[in-house]
């Protein structure tokens, strides 16, 4: 029996549309709009779409958007400057740095600049850290949408054997942690996989839970995973064909997975809906440290 489709676009539609309602109660209660601003440098087609996207749900659900866009020839100055900007700005709640920036500019520096407060993305350090110490503030919005898929399809982590494949700072390092804290969507036993693992798919095919995020096309065979298992592709590829794709073989992958993530349609509708979860949770921290 082919595996049951993850559908993360419902699931995101459905997040979305109690965000908007719990943000006009908000509103309501505190006169405040949550606010998100993009910083945007360069012109990456990818990112300029991912944008686009992102101001769209923003607008939809009620909040304030704005996005401030610099040359791809802006200095590291500069873009540190509008960083300092928003941080005193008290109508923007939440601060997304697009990345990647363009060559020649200090991302890790970038980041860290951002107010943590503000941090949306939960790529600050300090973020990082109360992630690492098991008392979360942001979490990275591509894992907090994984937790929130498997939560939703009702897939037992506790005790369950979780493979990560890929050890990146956005979606990696993060979504292990998250694992590894105490509570529903979590208590798993999470094995990492990397460029220095001798043979992944060893490991792969012991998991209940695969997580597939490599940044290789396809990479993820029928032979990597268990009869019944769960996989989650994180990955977003082209073909020469114009096709999109993941990391995962999902052809090959379907017949065996208990149930599986489309690409697209699965992951990456749920990193928006989460990103506009981090903003209201950064509006209401704003409006207790008024208060």
């Amino acid at each position: 029996m082919p595996a049951e489709i993850l559908d993360g676009k419902a699931l995101a539609g459905r997040i979305r549309g109690d965000l908007a309602g719990e943000v006009a109660s908000f509103r309501a209660s505190t006169g405040i709009t949550p606010g998100l601003a993009v910083v945007l440098v360069g012109e990456d087609p990818a990112s300029r779409v991912y944008v686009r996207n992102k101001e769209d749900a923003v607008k939809a659900a009620g909040m304030d958007g704005s996005v401030v866009r610099l040359s791809a020839d802006a200095s590291q100055a500069r873009v540190l400057e509008v960083v300092d900007r928003l941080n005193a700005d008290p109508a923007v709640h939440g601060i997304l740095v697009q990345l990647p920036l363009p060559k020649g500019l200090d991302a890790t520096e970038v980041i860290d600049r951002v107010d943590p407060r503000k941090d949306v993305d939960g790529f600050h350090t300090e973020n990082v850290g109360l992630l690492a110490q098991g008392r979360p503030r942001f979490v990275p919005c591509t894992p907090l949408g994984i937790v929130e898929l498997l939560k939703d399809a009702g897939v037992e982590t506790r005790g369950a054997h979780v493979v990560v494949l890929g050890r990146s700072q956005v979606v990696g390092k993060p979504v292990s942690l998250l694992l590894l804290q105490k509570g529903k969507g979590a208590d798993a036993t999470v094995t990492v996989c990397h460029t220095g693992t001798k043979d992944p798919a060893r490991f792969a095919r012991e998991a209940d839970v695969v997580i597939a995020a490599m940044g290789v096309p396809e990479a993820v065979k029928a032979g990597w995973i268990k009869p019944g298992a769960v996989v989650i592709d994180v990955g977003i590829h082209r073909k020469a064909d114009g096709k999109l794709c993941g990391d995962v073989a999902f052809a090959e992958v379907v017949p065996i997975a208990g149930r599986i993530t489309p690409v697209p349609g699965g992951v990456g509708p749920m990193t928006v809906a989460m990103l506009l979860k981090n903003t209201l949770a950064a509006a209401k921290l704003a409006a207790e440290s008024r208060g």
